[in-house]
């Protein structure tokens, strides 16, 4: 039997969330990308969980990566591996190291757009041995059929489909956990109190 994804076994990846590349991203709500981005941000800086975060092309109409994710996690954030434009993050050799350096086989990832800047690096992940969870919601597509032909195609490389929600909910155990306490006021906050209230 494998051994579950945990906060001690996994680290999470943000890639490209940037405040260019979410206008990209159409077929879910800009609102709901961030919510799910903030959450899966706040899990890993709340476990102690390794967080790495990459740009591409800063300067250009990507720009920087979102407000929330420098509030969040300043110090991931001033470790963010800029990329001077490779597509496949993973083939960028700062970034691998980056990753590499987590001591982690197990990663959580998630990027703006789910059709280019997650595709290939979460297939090239695999390939390289490790185990790899895209988190669907916390990134998005410029058409549901761009983003429905991603996941396919990633599905087909052995990349696991997850959502936010599910993939916090598996960290988390148990709600009574020291990390499920946790991780539950998280999701509560960020996802699920806008559900409840609306």
């Amino acid at each position: 039997m494998r051994e579950k994804f945990s906060v001690h076994n996994a680290a999470i990846l943000l890639i490209d969330h940037q405040q260019g590349t979410i206008k990209l991203a159409r077929n879910l709500p800009r609102e709901v990308i961030i919510q799910n981005t903030r959450a899966l941000a706040r899990t890993a800086k709340e476990t102690s969980m390794p967080l790495v975060l990459t740009s591409s092309m800063e300067t250009e109409f990507q720009g920087l990566l979102l407000d929330d994710l420098q509030a969040i996690a300043p110090e991931a954030y001033a470790e963010r591996v800029k990329r001077p434009g490779v597509v496949d993050c993973w083939e960028y050799e700062e970034y691998k190291k980056a990753v590499e350096a987590t001591g982690r086989k197990k990663l959580i990832m998630a990027g703006l757009t789910n059709d280019v800047c997650i595709v290939y690096p979460a297939i090239s992940a695999v390939e390289d041995g490790y185990e790899v969870q895209v988190v669907v919601d916390a990134g998005g597509s410029p058409t549901t059929l761009a983003d429905e032909t991603a996941l396919r195609r990633m599905e087909k490389h052995g990349v696991t489909l997850t959502s936010t929600n599910q993939v916090m909910a598996e960290l988390a155990v148990s709600w009574s956990h020291d990390f499920g306490k946790t991780i539950q006021t998280i999701m509560y906050e960020e996802i699920l109190a806008q559900l409840i209230n609306a």
